[in-house]
């Protein structure tokens, strides 16, 4: 996915029309490259630092905490840049139904033009530190939170009740990104827009009942 443009979230500087990033962006951008198409295990410092050109020295000024404190900033990172992409797709009609289905186009279209590398932002860190890294276990489910949230308040927008909202906001979430790998694998926009054409279905029905 690309790369949302927004304010850096500790110095509050963003990234200006035709201006170079700054080093901390540089570095979170590379972490959060790197982590959605190597994984946590996969990628280390140094490359890092090759990878945002910026010495070792600076990513430690930046993230003292080394990895750890890098990867969770990196997910946080990701949690924007596919939030960017729902507020996109769920705002883009007033119909539920086509709403839905363009935030599956949307996600296709990224997919595609990443050459089937660029899936969920947060999966691979996630899978591979359950358990064992609190810092980004917390990013990874404030996340999915923010996530489901957008999608909650735009099913209520809908006039769908406040509990059905919230638990279809979570069959949409877990349908996207399960539709994503299922994508990535096959290298085909196939399974994000049959997935988005049953998520209209599933979500209109239920707007339709409380009309």
């Amino acid at each position: 996915m690309k790369t949302p443009e927004r304010a850096d979230a500790k110095t509050g500087t963003g990234p200006k029309t035709g201006a170079k990033p700054g080093t901390r962006e540089r570095i979170v951008r590379s972490t959060a490259r790197l982590l959605q198409r190597q994984g946590y295990e996969g990628t280390g410092i140094k490359q890092i630092s090759r990878e945002a050109e910026a010495t070792l020295g600076s990513v430690y000024h930046f993230f003292p905490g080394g990895k750890q404190e890098l990867a969770a900033e990196a997910i946080r990172h990701g949690d924007e840049e596919f939030a960017v992409l729902l507020r996109a797709g769920l705002g883009s009609s007033p119909d539920l139904g086509t709403a839905m289905t363009s935030c599956t186009r949307l996600l296709a279209t990224e997919l595609r033009e990443s050459d089937w590398q660029d899936g969920c932002p947060i999966t691979s860190t996630a899978l591979e530190t359950i358990g064992r890294v609190p810092v980004i276990e917390e990013a990874v489910a404030e996340a999915f939170a923010n996530w489901r949230a957008l999608v909650t308040d735009r099913l209520r927008a809908a006039g769908i009740g406040e509990e059905d909202a919230r638990e279809l906001a979570g069959t949409v979430i877990s349908a996207l990104e399960g539709a994503e790998l299922a994508a990535q694998v096959a290298r085909s926009e196939e399974p994000l827009l049959v997935t988005g054409k049953h998520l209209a279905r599933l979500v209109t029905a239920y707007a339709d009942d409380r009309a």
